[in-house]
């Protein structure tokens, strides 16, 4: 018994030695090989430690750890890992979307909120979540918040949750850009009105959800009949914009009732929300045929949202909010959230009603695909300019840390000074020049390690660059 037990105790000992060095070693990586580009399996080794460790926390949520290494929270927000190919061509214009925003100065958001997009929520986070030198004012009870710029009693945002629906419910493109800047106009006296910048924004869902989503927000009883739909500064007629309903709302609606009114504004409401209504006669749908008039109103939507400084996809949060941070240099304080499950979702609808709203929807799905390539696209420029951002970092932090390890061992190298000679006996002496036999201070190259010139191109950070999410 006492030969068992104390062999057991020497196994013990040699277990915990082993995983004392292997513990050591791991952390010994993170300073001789400070990122995954170089000595790869070192990384790969230590992230399969950690990720055997994690395990319990990892259905928590959170940074996910897969196949030894940490997942991208940005690759694949729906957990579909394949290739995004793109199909349109953009111009680096239209990719890189930074802008100058200035808080401090006169420079106004304008947040375009189509419904059912996903907008309600963004909205506050607009007002609620962003990390700002003056916070939006936010009370209990009040559906606006008091959003102003620091050192002024201006707002800075003009959305739902800041000044309301000063151009009316739901105003779109054609209402909004008409209507305000002569509502922040009219906030000043005429002599004190500055030139702003306003930078639109808004958010776009997937058509067929979408539709879905307002039908049972229809059927609910929700009317947006306060809206005004103005357009060359009128709202139409009564025969230009027939009702769907004689009642004071629609609810209790089935879905066949909802996609057969010819006159529902939520057929393709993504690309007449973004058009400019005024190229086509407005509400006036008898100067044109219905298929020119909503080419016409498509490519206008295109172009407008091209022409935005930022728009978001309700399908990938974390990248909504990735792009925005980086197009206005504004942070949010808590990470947007990919809701997967929605009162459309849980619709069980026929294949039949499906095809028929995609038909009734066309346009806005022939938008979405567009505005959808155009995000990936961007946000893909994106990470791809905060990777050399981030390398020309570290490659700047290796050339001064190479610097002072190249002085610091000149000074180690530097032989021991000779003992001063007396007055008398070297007064008619030279003193050896310096830099050679018998001077002082050289400083010799040092080799340094492999890694401080090692080539970062060609890294699995930039081929992960590449692949998207593709429903």
């Amino acid at each position: 018994m006492d030969e068992r037990s104390s062999s057991s105790i020497r196994h013990h000992r040699v277990l915990i030695v082993l995983l004392m060095v292997l513990l050591f070693g791991i952390i010994m990586t993170q300073y001789v090989c400070p990122s995954r580009s170089e000595c790869q399996m070192l990384h790969h080794l230590g992230s399969w430690f950690k990720d055997g460790a994690a395990t319990g926390s990892r259905s928590g949520g959170g940074n996910e750890i897969q196949d030894g290494l940490q997942r991208d929270p940005y690759i694949a927000e729906d957990g579909a890992l394949v290739r995004f190919i793109p199909r349109f061509n953009f111009t680096q214009a239209d990719l890189n979307r930074g802008v100058d925003f200035n808080i401090k100065g006169d420079d106004v958001i304008v947040f375009l909120h189509i419904q059912k997009t996903g907008g309600t929520t963004f909205g506050r986070h607009l007002v609620r979540n962003i990390q700002l030198e003056r916070p939006c004012e936010c009370h209990a009870g009040q559906k606006k918040c008091t959003c102003l710029r620091p050192g002024k009693r201006e707002t800075w945002l003009f959305s739902r949750f800041s000044t309301g629906w000063s151009c009316g419910l739901h105003a779109d493109w054609t209402e909004l850009t008409s209507c305000v800047p002569s509502r922040m106009d009219s906030r000043e006296a005429p002599e004190t009105q500055p030139s702003r910048n306003y930078y639109y924004i808004t958010i776009l869902r997937d058509p067929v959800s979408r539709f879905l989503s307002e039908w049972r927000h229809v059927q609910r009883g929700a009317t947006w009949r306060a809206s005004l739909h103005v357009c060359d500064g009128r709202s139409p007629t009564l025969s230009e914009l027939p009702s769907c309903y004689s009642g004071d709302d629609w609810s209790g609606c089935s879905l066949q009732e909802f996609m057969d009114c010819p006159y529902n504004l939520a057929n393709n409401r993504q690309t007449r929300m973004l058009a400019d209504l005024s190229l086509v006669g407005c509400y006036n749908v008898s100067t044109m045929s219905d298929d020119e008039r909503w080419a016409l109103l498509l490519e206008s939507a295109k172009r407008n949202l091209r022409g935005m400084a930022f728009f978001g996809l309700t399908e990938y949060q974390r990248k909504t909010q990735y792009l925005f941070e980086r197009t206005f240099n504004l942070e949010f304080i808590a990470p947007f959230t990919q809701l997967n499950g929605t009162r459309a979702s849980s619709v069980d609808v026929p294949s039949e009603a499906q095809h028929k709203i995609l038909q009734l929807n066309r346009w806005d799905v022939e938008l979405y695909e567009y505005a959808r390539d155009l995000f990936l696209q961007r946000f893909q420029v994106a990470r791809q300019q905060e990777r050399r951002q981030a390398r020309a970092r570290r490659q700047q932090e290796r050339r001064r840390l190479r610097g002072r390890l190249t002085t610091k061992q000149g000074r180690l190298l530097k032989p021991t000074e000779p003992p001063r000679q007396p007055a008398s006996s070297s007064a008619g002496a030279e003193e050896p020049p310096r830099g050679k036999a018998g001077g002082d201070n050289v400083a010799s190259e040092v080799p340094l390690p492999d890694w401080w010139d090692q080539d970062e191109n060609g890294t699995m950070e930039d081929y992960m660059d590449n692949v998207e999410q593709w429903k």
